[in-house]
């Protein structure tokens, strides 16, 4: 394959996770809305899109998979297809997670907890999602270094949301009857998986930048 063909696929590669990472950061905002305000079709809406990230994934994996057998990269390319292709796997994980909020969002209420602020912490993964596919579009160093920082304050979030559940749960009166008791566990639980999902969100905005740093510059330092 002539230079100019081969570069053309690195550089559609790379156009196509962009693309990607706007349809998981649509689908994690749109989970993030099914359960602020409560709109179960919405949830619905997200848990049926996830069908068409999943296509995405194949059509990438095949795309990188294509390149590396066919083109037999080295150095920079190599790292630049080995690195799509652990982000874009990334990538189908959040829209993983953006699907349970859609379940969350068609099964509970999450203003049992008002003081718990979900899309705060939520704001902050789309933050961090956004930041890590700049790095990676910009071949950003301190891009990369960023959203790790980040990722330290929305650990302190999700931790801080938790333990607001966990001590009202110890300090509660007890309830009165076992149809309000089963509700309440219910919810507390939706609510819980709730910050898990959020924070495992912020732990793949990191594997991105970390992959992006290791693509940029040969360094595994963020990688874990």
């Amino acid at each position: 394959m002539p230079r100019e063909q081969y570069q053309t696929k690195l550089e559609n590669l790379r156009e196509d996770v962009l693309y990607m990472s706007e349809v998981v950061a649509e689908a994690l905002r749109a989970g993030l809305d099914a359960l602020e305000q409560r709109d179960a079709d919405l949830g619905e809406e997200v848990i049926l899109g996830d069908a068409e990230i999943n296509d995405l994934y194949l059509d990438l994996e095949g795309q990188c998979t294509d390149l590396i057998a066919l083109q037999q990269p080295v150095a920079g390319d190599l790292r630049f297809i080995a690195a799509s292709f652990k982000i874009i796997t990334d990538l189908e994980r959040i829209a993983d997670l953006a699907t349970n909020l859609g379940r969350y969002a068609r099964e509970g209420n999450r203003e049992v907890y008002p003081d718990v602020d979900v899309q705060r912490i939520g704001d902050m993964t789309l933050d961090m999602l956004e930041a890590a596919m700049a790095a990676y579009e910009r071949d950003d160093v301190d891009g990369c270094y960023a959203v790790a920082e980040m990722d330290d304050e929305l650990d302190r979030l999700c931790e801080t949301a938790s333990d607001v559940v966990v001590r009202d749960l110890i300090t509660r009166d007890e309830l009165d009857a076992d149809e309000d008791i089963e509700m309440t566990m219910q919810n507390v639980s939706r609510l819980l998986l709730t910050i898990r999902d959020l924070e495992r969100v912020g732990d793949h905005a990191v594997n991105i930048a970390a992959r992006s740093l290791y693509m940029i510059e040969n360094d595994d330092e963020l990688l874990y």
